[in-house]
């Protein structure tokens, strides 16, 4: 029987093949959040409190820096299958630092502020998707989930700790928090700049951008081509294809006479399979930022931001512990089911938050963060399942659906929160009525792209042979028939 990722022996197994650079990542996966969410969860306030900006152009700033944050994933994608995964880290840490610098200086000009908020933002755009294409490089579909969640734990347990360290000093005294901060993340840059190049990096990743597979007994080397003429078979070109009379090569599905892919076939096309996923990443970040965004403004006013980071130390423990634990579980449940639950615990919790005392906070936000320990990690598997893109390129995709999910939500969660100021209760059961509308449109989406219930291909299949060629009568010409005699004996 298999080994199994999903908790206990499995999880511990998976998680043992790490070796020195990548705990090194995990331990940054850990420290890089810490110091973003000792700023960055307060920023609502501070603009709105210190700076007096309006809830309306809070609202803007923030679906701009959340829309440069995520979005900007698909450039960080891109440059790091250009430059190799260390080298974009390196310089999306170097970006981000400079940001946080900005809000140091912000302090003496407040218009700064803006521009450093979206600064470190765009910092944060380029370093997830090489993060995480680090961490799973040459790891197999079946400790993915292992992995990615190990990386989801570290990620959550900064998010935690963050808000709980600075919400005394945030508004208080945010100049030594700044400070510290960004002295944080020059470590964290020095660090990364002595990590070793990524295999794929150096060997080039092949036709997927993968890299070779690892699995529990070793790489698999199964499909590198040995040389010019297995990669040529491999990819469907050379002596392999089909030739006609004229000894001309003969289209195959897919090719043309030179045994390219044509443009319909080429990897990576946001066809309906690869664009489920993204849209349903972009819906539950829509739906989820809700939350995000809003909660400080809500929880201070109710509470203090000394509860408003119990909340979020709730939520975020929560994802520690149950994300690694259920991964399996995830990656084994069917992706309509997943959706369904997903969806059905935000619309639970944003419900409860209606009531607006501090047990509905911790409960409402408990249900918020189950539900989306469900979504996020099944949408970036299914995205992986379902594109021949490389790892870099498609989170770089999911990063661009939350960033369009999350600037939504600022956009229109900004004007709603102004528009029941005073009955901030209705601002909840709005946005949990839409994760109860808009679901099923993904689910009638997908319904209408798999009418016939056909299985899908695996993510990287293998190219079946051409069937060898039926001989043509130029060049297997049919030997005569011997002709009988007429003559008699």
């Amino acid at each position: 029987m298999g080994e199994r990722p999903a908790g206990g022996t499995g999880l511990r197994a998976a998680l043992s093949t790490l070796d020195g650079p990548l705990r090194f990542l995990l331990l940054s996966s850990f420290l890089i959040p810490l110091g973003s969410f000792m700023v960055l969860p307060f920023m609502s306030v501070f603009l709105h409190e210190r700076l007096g900006m309006g809830l309306g152009a809070v609202g803007v700033v923030l679906a701009v820096a959340s829309l440069v944050q995520f979005s900007g994933g698909v450039v960080g994608g891109a440059l790091a299958d250009r430059i190799g995964l260390r080298r974009t880290m390196v310089w999306a840490l170097v970006v981000r630092t400079a940001g946080f610098t900005g809000l140091v200086l912000a302090l003496r000009w407040p218009p700064l502020a803006v521009g450093a908020l979206v600064l470190t933002c765009c910092g944060a755009a380029l370093y997830l998707p090489a993060n995480k294409a680090y961490l799973v490089r040459g790891v197999d579909d079946e400790r993915r989930p292992a992995f990615l969640s190990a990386g989801n734990a570290a990620l959550n347990a900064g998010m935690a700790v963050g808000p709980l360290v600075a919400g005394p000093f945030v508004l208080s005294s945010p100049g030594w928090l700044f400070v510290a901060v960004t002295a944080l993340f020059a470590l964290v840059t020095v660090g990364h700049a002595r990590l070793p190049t990524a295999a794929g990096d150096r060997e080039g990743a092949g036709p997927d951008g993968r890299g070779p597979q690892v699995g529990p007994d070793g790489p698999d080397d199964t499909d590198r081509p040995d040389g010019p003429e297995d990669a040529d078979r491999q990819h469907g070109r050379g002596e392999t294809a089909p030739q006609d009379g004229r000894e001309r090569p003969v289209p195959q599905p897919g090719l043309d006479r030179r045994g390219s892919r044509t443009r319909r076939h080429r990897p990576g096309r946001w066809a309906g399979r690869a664009a489920l996923p993204f849209a349903a990443n972009a819906l539950a970040f829509y739906l989820y930022f809700h939350f995000q965004h809003f909660l400080a403004v809500y929880a201070v006013e109710r509470a203090s931001s000394t509860f408003y980071s119990l909340v979020l130390l709730l939520c975020f423990t929560l994802v520690i512990v149950v994300q690694p634990l259920a991964s399996g579980l995830i990656r084994r449940m069917p992706y309509a089911t997943a959706l369904t639950v997903g969806f059905a615990g935000l619309a639970a919790g944003l419900a409860v938050l209606a009531v607006g005392t501090r047990s509905a906070l911790l409960a409402g936000g408990a249900l918020i963060t189950l539900g989306d320990i469900v979504l996020f990690l099944k949408n970036d598997l299914e995205a992986l399942r379902r594109s021949s893109r490389s790892d870099a390129v498609v989170f770089g995709r999911q990063r661009l659906a939350a960033g369009l999910g999350a600037c939504a939500s600022g956009l229109v969660g900004g004007q709603l929160y102004g528009l029941t100021a005073g009955h901030t209760g209705w601002f909840w059961l709005l946005a949990a009525a839409q994760c109860l509308a808009l679901p099923p449109i993904l689910l009638a989406l997908r319904e209408r792209q798999h009418p016939t219930g056909t299985p899908a291909p695996p993510r990287h299949a293998r190219p079946t042979p051409p069937a060898p060629p039926s001989p043509s009568p130029t060049t297997s010409p049919t030997p005569p028939r011997p002709r009988r005699s007429t003559e008699r004996a």
